[in-house]
Order: structure tokens, then C-alpha cells, then sequence
């Protein structure tokens, strides 16, 4: 299993999302820290359902937070229902990432299930950290990787998020407060110096 040592290069990551601002929600500030503190730094995003404006938001989001990304258009909720994503994952193993940001197995939307374990048959010895989504589905777990992030970080996360995403402007939930108060509460929950921290859920996890 590969090693994750922050401040070394160069360092790959590969964040994967079902659906545009995935990756931005349950990441963005990690990722934002990741570009500050590492010194060769390589970010690689793919977006498996996103279409017209939505994938337009998702590569602009991906330019604003410094990654290059692969927007694919599977369809949203049916990508059990076909060999087409797996086959695409099957494309992914050339990379070789250092580290891989990806949903969480426990998470109530089908696609994000799906994706975790695709994630997992095709990078077998590899350092995957699972991202959680807030939701309606009330799926929170309890994560056991923190990244506490400074306020700046923090807040710069939910401002690109707001800034990059205007389609779901009209959702309750894709709010500056909700983000940053599950910031907040995993914060708390790993003692952050700023009181803000993103979390993951690591199956194995080499020091």
C-alpha cells in the first residue's frame, strides 16, 4: 500500500466524483491544502455524469481549484445498469495515483456506492481516502482520516464552490453554512487548531 507524505514530490492525486461538485464538496479543501503544502503537486479529476451546463460548471470549478479534469456524461442514478463505467475505470489504472479521493462506501446514492467500489477493484494497492457528501439521505458516518484546514482554506473551499456551481444556487442545501458547519463539526471531532477540517473513512492506511 502506498504512503501518503505531505511536503514531499511529486506527489499524484486522483480525485474521482459521480457528479459535478462531488469532488469539490467532499475534498475541495484538502485539495486546496495539498497545492499549498506540496511541492510537486499533480491533481487529475474525473466527473462521470455531468452535461451541458453542468459540465461546463465542472471544468471551470476543476480550473479555479488548479486540477485537470475528465467530465464524462454516464447518466445520472443508472450507472449500475451498464459495462460502460466499469470499462472506463478499467482506463484509469495507467495513472498510477499516489493518492485517490473518492465516495464514500456507505453513501445512500447509488452512483457514489457504486464508484467506491469501483474505486477499490481497480487500484488494489493504493492509498484511497472516501469523501463524504451531506445529503438529504441522512448517511453520515464516522470518519476516521481528518485534514484540518485554516479558516482561509476553509472558507476559499465554499467560496469556489458557490462561485463555480450557480445551477445549484436554488438547492437548500448548497449553502456557505451547512459547509462550513460540517467543516466545523469535523473539527471539533479532531481537534483542529482552527476548528475546521474536512474527514475521510480509510480502509487501510500506511504511516
Amino acid at each position: 500500500m502506498l504512503k501518503l507524505g505531505l511536503g514531499d514530490g511529486p506527489l499524484r492525486v486522483l480525485a474521482i466524483g459521480s457528479h459535478a461538485d462531488d469532488i469539490e464538496i467532499g475534498c475541495g479543501g484538502t485539495l486546496l491544502r495539498l497545492a499549498q503544502e506540496v511541492s510537486e503537486l499533480e491533481v487529475r479529476w474525473v466527473v462521470l455524469s455531468a452535461a451541458g451546463e453542468r459540465a461546463d460548471e465542472a471544468r471551470a470549478s476543476a480550473a479555479a481549484f488548479g486540477a485537470e479534469v475528465d467530465v464524462q456524461g454516464f447518466r445520472d442514478a443508472f450507472f449500475r445498469y451498464g459495462p460502460e463505467v466499469k470499462e472506463y475505470f478499467e482506463g484509469l489504472k495507467p495513472l498510477e495515483p499516489d493518492v485517490i479521493f473518492t465516495h464514500h462506501e456507505g453513501d445512500r446514492h447509488q452512483d457514489h456506492r457504486l464508484v467506491a467500489e469501483l474505486t477499490w477493484n481497480t487500484f488494489r494497492d493504493h492509498l484511497i481516502l472516501e469523501y463524504e457528501i451531506p445529503k438529504y439521505d441522512g448517511d453520515l458516518g464516522k470518519p476516521n482520516v481528518f485534514f484540518d484546514l485554516d479558516e482561509g482554506l476553509a472558507r476559499r473551499k465554499v467560496e469556489l464552490l458557490l462561485e463555480s456551481f450557480p445551477s445549484q444556487a436554488g438547492k437548500r442545501w448548497f449553502t456557505e453554512d451547512l459547509f462550513l458547519a460540517l467543516m466545523r463539526l469535523r473539527g471539533m471531532e479532531c481537534n483542529a487548531p482552527s476548528g475546521l477540517a474536512e474527514a475521510f473513512y480509510a480502509r487501510k492506511l500506511s504511516l
